[in-house]
């Protein structure tokens, strides 16, 4: 049990028949920001609940500015949320961004139910998902971090002892202080146990040789990993659920007579938050130590342009922006466009375009090589072997000039 989970002052979350918590979800529209935009966000949040087993009821959004420094959204919104959930008996009200330590102890005392922002949710999401001592490490190292700077709002029902002789703070500041120093300390055991697992899988790499290593790369729940059960014929975990995969699993591939090394890394999310970005550096060495990326992209999803300048930009802060990539369009079977009316004269939109226009108009613009696919129909698989299998060989023959009786 962690720290938070004994010393926190929200009452436990009531137990249902399914077993499931209710939610509501809470979100500030910037007036620069699209509705439909804030909607599909909204939709992503929800998901994220779905992964963590809580039930969504209801979601609040608002158009501001910016949200506020002190409650994210205005009194009157907040007293909106507060009478609706306490008349459901909602558990527990999600935002869709980061709470200051400040703001969520503001909004605690106006809700009569528990308070999680996205980076908990997300954080919550990576301790249940996390197998190996690898990922449990990071993820606890991520958790720790987010924790620190939120003790104190732990320890309001002992605003009571304070005073006494001979002391200035009470036992509520001294035990505030005592939980930051085990905090601390656990996460300097924690990152130098990151070191040491660090130092092992880095020696396992050497020792992989000079074989090509190709990445899957993407935002979360794509179908990369199952991409790689196609091409490797293994048994990665998959599911459609937000961060099925955490750990890095990595294969020995081989495409006539040529082997090259394939790692399913975990996926990438709007608002990752930067404790975990920095905790998964580590794991994410197989991305940056690729000689190729396939980026893998939901071709279904709305907003799919968005999510792939977030991989982008991750890709960019972990230091592996410059790298070969192979965009892959997945999910082909699932994509859908509304056809316009003749006579609308309006400009087309993403759910006007149909999948030959979008095919297009990626492979004009782009200098990325792609392809468009479905991993789960098998369908253009023999194409993107084809390509993939190209794409190797050019590096292995860059590599190894005198190999060529290989192919």
């Amino acid at each position: 049990m962690t720290i938070q989970e004994q010393k926190t002052n929200n009452e436990p979350a009531t137990v249902r028949p399914d077993g499931r918590e209710r939610a509501v979800l809470v979100a500030v529209i910037r007036d620069d920001q699209d509705p439909r935009q804030a909607a599909e966000y909204l939709d992503e949040l929800e998901f994220l609940a779905e992964t963590a087993d809580i039930v969504c009821e209801r979601r609040f959004t608002q158009r501001l500015p910016q949200p506020s420094s002190r409650i994210y959204v205005g009194p009157g919104k907040l007293e909106e949320i507060a009478a609706w959930c306490e008349e459901r008996e909602i558990d527990v009200a999600i935002f869709d961004d980061e709470l200051s330590p400040s703001q969520t102890r503001n909004i605690e005392k106006a809700l009569p139910c528990r308070v999680l922002d996205r980076t908990r949710l997300i954080l919550d999401i990576f301790l249940s998902r996390a197998q190996t001592a690898y990922a449990k490490t990071q993820v606890q190292l991520a958790n720790y971090e987010y924790l620190l700077p939120r003790l104190s709002g732990m320890w309001t029902h002992l605003e009571r002892q304070r005073g006494g002789t001979g002391t200035r703070g009470g036992a509520g500041e001294r035990e505030i202080e005592t939980d930051r120093r085990i905090v601390r300390n656990r996460i300097a055991k924690l990152k130098e146990d990151l070191k040491r697992i660090d130092r092992q899988m880095a020696v396992q790499r050497s020792n992989r040789g000079q074989m090509v290593r190709v990445a899957l790369v993407g935002y979360t729940n794509v179908g990369k990993s199952t991409l790689m059960n196609l091409i490797a014929k293994s048994e990665v975990f998959a599911e459609n659920k937000l961060f099925a995969t955490l750990d890095t699993t990595v294969r020995k591939v081989v495409f006539d007579n040529l082997p090259f090394l394939l790692s399913d890394t975990v996926g990438f999310i709007r608002k990752l938050p930067t404790e975990l970005i920095e905790s998964f550096k580590s794991t994410l060495d197989e991305v940056r130590e690729a000689d190729l990326l396939i980026h893998v992209v939901d071709v279904s999803h709305p907003q799919f342009e968005d999510q792939i300048a977030v991989v982008k930009q991750t890709l960019q802060e972990i230091g592996a922006g410059d790298k070969p990539v192979y965009l892959v369009f997945n999910k082909v079977d699932a994509y859908t466009y509304v056809e316009k009316d003749e006579f609308d004269l309006t400009p087309p939109t993403r759910e006007n375009r149909s999948l030959d226009d979008l095919k297009r108009s990626w492979i004009a613009q782009e200098n990325t090589p792609c392809i468009f696919l479905s991993a789960l129909r098998k369908a253009n698989i023999d194409k993107f072997r084809s390509d993939l299998y190209g794409m190797v060989r050019e590096i292995h023959a860059g590599r190894y000039p005198f190999n060529d009786f290989l192919y």
